[in-house]
């Protein structure tokens, strides 16, 4: 099978020039744009240069919890999350087995988007959060079905270990895998407001250790945090900047029925983003990360019936409409504010 050890920076669809050195990526000559998907690394843009098509991620819930929720750490987890762990609760709330996710996931985007090859995205709560030989288990189960041809995995930073990522490293040879880590601020401070019981150092170690075994780190970030304003927001883009992560995504904070925020929101004591606001932050985030790292999502994806705020969260394509319009009216791209050796100009 294909080997997909690496990093995926290897491969740029960029509509401009550059210069690559040891030293960082220079840019030199900007062009036309065909789309705003040229103007940040997207991406099914990424999948389709390594697979030649569309691949599509299927979510799984594998019924995994949290030591932010268990007791471990605390019992109230972080302020934002629902009741499903972020996730589908396929498993959790509905009883659904992990195979039978799977044969509904590829079933649907099969329909959906005519796809034949997939990614087991472990999504919901912290599925690094088992002994390993129950993580194995889990992990090749979902890895044997035909048309698998990836392993996503969603934890926390507190959750990985050199067995767990010598785990997934052990995947690398035939799958194309991806640790994802929940970052959200690089300040202590807003990770101690939004109750994510841990630090930015135990972020940055994970990211160290997951590299040393040469795997795809994508951390995730929420813009609109409670206290943070924009020289904050763009702080944690300059982090991630240096850390040399693989990919990130992106979303607005949003408040969703059940959780702590919608205790918060209730009382008035947040505001969330507008629309023009998210979007404006979004693009000035954008233009700090390194050009080749995936961007990996734009906006959330909250189940109506459970959204409290902000309304527009429910409007991703017009969202993402505005997204495109404000790349064109700014004339901007992924890494604009980078120079010489990948440091941040403004």
């Amino acid at each position: 099978m294909t080997n997909f050890e690496g990093n995926p920076g290897k491969v740029l669809t960029w509509s401009f020039e550059i210069r690559c050195s040891i030293f960082g990526i220079q840019f030199v000559r900007a062009s036309s744009y065909g789309s705003s998907s040229d103007r940040y690394r997207s991406y099914n843009s990424y999948l389709r240069e390594i697979f030649g098509e569309r691949v599509q991620k299927i979510p799984l819930d594998a019924g995994f919890t949290c030591p932010n929720r268990d007791g471990t750490l605390s019992r109230g987890g972080c302020v934002y999350c629902d009741q499903r762990g972020s996730g589908s609760g396929a498993m959790t709330h509905r009883g659904e087995s992990l195979e039978e996710q799977i044969v509904k996931g590829k079933d649907w985007a099969r329909r959906k988007y005519g796809a034949s090859k997939f990614i087991a995205y472990f999504q919901s709560f912290t599925n690094t959060y088992a002994p390993v030989p129950r993580l194995r288990d889990l992990y090749e189960r979902a890895l044997k079905h035909e048309g698998v041809v990836g392993l996503s995995v969603g934890t926390r930073p507190d959750c990985v270990d050199r067995e767990v990522l010598g785990l997934l490293a052990s995947y690398k040879e035939d799958f194309l895998v991806w640790l994802e880590l929940g970052l959200q601020s690089a300040h202590d401070s807003t990770l101690i407001e939004i109750n994510r019981g841990h630090d930015v150092a135990c972020f940055d170690r994970a990211v160290a250790e997951a590299h040393a075994q040469g795997l795809n780190v994508c951390a995730h970030v929420i813009l609109g945090l409670p206290g943070e304003n924009r020289e904050r927001m763009m702080e944690t883009a300059r982090h991630l900047g240096g850390l040399a992560i693989e990919g990130v995504k992106i979303h607005t904070l949003y408040v969703v029925k059940g959780t702590l925020l919608a205790q918060i929101y209730e009382r008035e004591e947040y505001r969330c983003l507008e629309r023009e606001e998210y979007v404006e932050l979004l693009l000035d985030f954008l233009e700090r990360l390194p050009p080749n790292m995936v961007v990996q999502r734009l906006t959330g994806d909250p189940l109506p019936a459970e959204l409290v705020a902000p309304v527009w969260v429910r409007e991703k394509n017009q969202t993402l409409s505005l997204i495109a319009r404000r790349f064109e009216e700014r004339d901007t791209w992924q890494g604009k504010r980078l120079g010489n050796g990948g440091r941040v100009l403004g």
